[in-house]
């Protein structure tokens, strides 16, 4: 039985965990020896014991998540996994974990997600003193949640299947940081973020999504508590993700959501305490009349836009933008004023100053290494500032404070380079490491991109790529995604095919996308149109999945005011912001894409691209390096021949 040691000497191989005869043979019921499996347990633990960061690209059924969490549970540090999404941290903690606790049965492991994931008990009981429910709906759901809170543990919604994904009553009573009185509320031996954190300063293993390791990362430059505890390593698991995430919490968002928020608690508090005076129900009044003559002036189109115009919002001393900053510190002063103001008072006055100066940053910042944009987006607007290169703060704030940085995915090289990688998270003196997928796609995988259509920007494509897709969905009897970078061009080509085939057609947007996968897997032969959410993260494995069409190369779209940004800024210094930037991402975007097809040994299938820049333009090379060996046609017969023997 091997137990966590720091002394390397002590340690025994790693083989008789990962080796044909070891310890993983006789315990899981799915063994299959890979030395890639071993190779990169022996860079992992290598990175740990020598205290340096790694880069290792793993391809599909490698089996990367024990090849990392083995060493990490035999080096005796606390190390944090930070993963791509909630749905790959809960597969760590409640199906790999209790595995592994077979080995190391002394394992302390914690999961830990973001404040807004759990229930405050104050607000619970708040509630209960002052109703503040809106429907009969409302009154149904929250007598389950009151029910709730005097039996669960952890407080996790995921508890409450039941409840919307999407629901305003748990955003009132859930514990994020807005509203906590932290050590002054009552309820604070019982929170159940003080439990999560008295857990987590107690286990060796902290399992993490990368939005809560770059919350706590962007709060060390506050004054903030930190969230996490202290660490001595940690592992990006989905590590492609990264830059976006980062660049979301070293930026800055202002909303209507964030002034709705401030101006309903600031009433629902007040009205708790008996404190709601006349001049602070006026204070209220006032900001909700200003922010909606200042967020009026925005055109109503939805999408991001640049925020180029900034000065027009700042020509009068009386304009909706100033008054909708003096509306906040009127707010932020009649709360300060009452006499004997309990803490949540303060919380409150905090968060009008801190939203009175995210919208000065917005519309009067000049951070050169900031661009500056808005996004109207259903019923909300935001205005956002988001960092163009996130590198420097990167480098700074984790890769020269941490010394053991391991960053894993399937998808990080781009033509066998991990050099756009490191340029745009600014780490360096990397070990780095590429173990091939051991699937034999030369078998397993056809790949199709038909010479005769026209450019994806031709006005003339929908029309011959809805024939396409009929076709192929005929040679794969439907079992597909056809995945898309646009919902125009989604729902487009959904409504032209759906009325040509029988196949069961779903469509994303039509319902959760766990509900989505769910149908999709119980209805046979069906097809899934699908943009960004089904592109990474989806594990369809067997003949349900027989094909993965892409309509064209997932380019971001260069008017998006980051990638714009992004592209100017690597032109400007001295690079070429469509090879050095716009291609490497779409190339890790394809390679994530095609990667819903073959998730196992026994899985096969048609991986198709309707968009013949791929051998038509030089850069089409850089894909094709960069994709797994596939055997390619362009013959369509070809095509039905290979998916009649499946």
């Amino acid at each position: 039985m091997l137990a966590p040691s720091s002394q390397t000497k002590s340690k025994p191989p790693l083989e008789r965990v990962f080796g044909p005869h070891g310890w993983l043979s006789r315990s899981h019921p799915r063994y299959e020896y890979r030395r890639a499996q071993l190779e990169m347990a022996e860079e992992v633990e290598s990175a740990l014991e020598n205290r340096r960061p790694l880069i290792v690209e793993a391809g599909t059924g490698t089996g990367k998540t024990l090849a990392y969490l083995v060493p990490i549970l035999r080096s005796g540090q606390r190390v944090v996994v930070s993963t791509g999404t909630k749905n790959l941290q809960e597969q760590l903690f409640f199906k790999d974990i209790p595995f592994l606790r077979k080995l190391f049965p002394n394992l302390q492991a914690v999961l830990m997600k973001g404040r807004a994931n759990y229930l405050c008990r104050q607000k619970v009981y708040d509630m209960e003193k002052q109703p503040g429910l809106l429907n009969l709906e409302e009154v149904r759901q929250f007598a389950r949640i009151e029910a709730w809170e005097k039996e669960t543990e952890s407080g996790d919604r995921t508890e409450l299947e039941e409840l919307p994904d999407s629901n305003d009553l748990w955003r009132r009573l859930d514990a994020r940081r807005e509203a906590c009185t932290g050590q002054k509320c009552p309820q604070f031996d019982r929170c159940f973020i003080t439990k999560m954190h008295q857990r987590a300063n107690e286990a060796d293993l902290v399992i993490v999504n990368h939005h809560l390791f770059f919350a706590d990362l962007a709060l060390k430059q506050t004054n903030y508590a930190t969230l996490l505890p202290d660490y001595a390593a940690v592992v990006f698991d989905e590590a492609h993700e990264i830059e976006e995430v980062a660049s979301q919490y070293f930026g800055l968002q202002v909303s209507t959501y964030r002034v709705e928020e401030l101006a309903r608690d600031t009433e629902v508090t007040a009205r708790a305490k008996e404190l709601l005076n006349p001049d602070l129900s006026a204070a209220v009044e006032s900001l909700r009349n200003r922010s909606a003559l200042f967020f009026d002036l925005f055109p109503s189109a939805e999408g991001r836009h640049s925020f180029e115009q900034r000065a027009v919002f700042l020509e009068t001393s009386h304009g909706p933008y100033s008054s909708l900053l003096n509306a906040l510190i009127r707010l932020e002063s009649e709360l300060t004023r009452v006499q004997g103001r309990p803490e949540e008072f303060n919380n409150l006055a905090r968060r009008a100053a801190e939203l009175r100066t995210g919208f000065e940053t917005v519309l009067e910042g000049q951070d050169k290494n900031r661009v500056y944009w808005w996004e109207r987006r259903g019923r909300g607007l935001f205005l956002e500032a988001t960092p163009i290169d996130v590198s420097g703060i990167l480098r700074k704030l984790l890769f020269e404070r941490v010394e053991t940085a391991i960053l894993t995915s399937a998808t990080l090289a781009v033509a066998g380079s991990f050099t756009f990688l490191k340029t745009r998270l600014g780490i360096q003196n990397a070990r780095e490491k590429i173990f091939p997928s051991h699937f034999n796609f030369q078998d397993q995988a056809l790949l199709y991109i038909p010479a005769h259509l026209p450019d994806p920007r031709d006005p003339g494509f929908a029309g011959l790529a809805t024939d396409e897709v009929v076709e192929l969905l005929k040679a794969s009897r439907g079992r597909a995604f056809v995945l898309f970078t646009s919902y125009a061009q989604m729902r487009e080509l959904f409504e032209r095919v759906r009325s040509r085939l029988r196949f069961p057609m779903l469509i994303q947007g039509s319902a959760p996308a766990p509900a989505l996968l769910k149908k999709f897997l119980s209805s046979s032969h069906a097809v899934l149109f699908a943009t960004s959410a089904f592109w990474q993260g989806v594990d369809v494995q067997g003949q349900q999945l027989s094909a993965v069409i892409i309509d064209r190369l997932p380019f971001a779209v260069p008017t998006d005011p980051v990638v714009a940004a992004r592209v100017r800024q690597t032109n400007e210094e001295g690079g070429n912001g469509f090879a050095d930037y716009q291609v490497p991402q779409a190339v890790i975007a394809l390679k994530q894409g095609f990667g819903r097809l073959i998730r196992s040994e026994d899985d096969y299938g048609l991986l198709a691209i309707l968009d013949n820049r791929l051998v038509r333009k030089a850069y089409g090379k850089i894909f094709l390096e960069s994709l797994p060996p596939y055997r390619r046609t362009q013959n369509v017969e070809e095509v039905r021949s290979f998916m009649q023997k499946y």
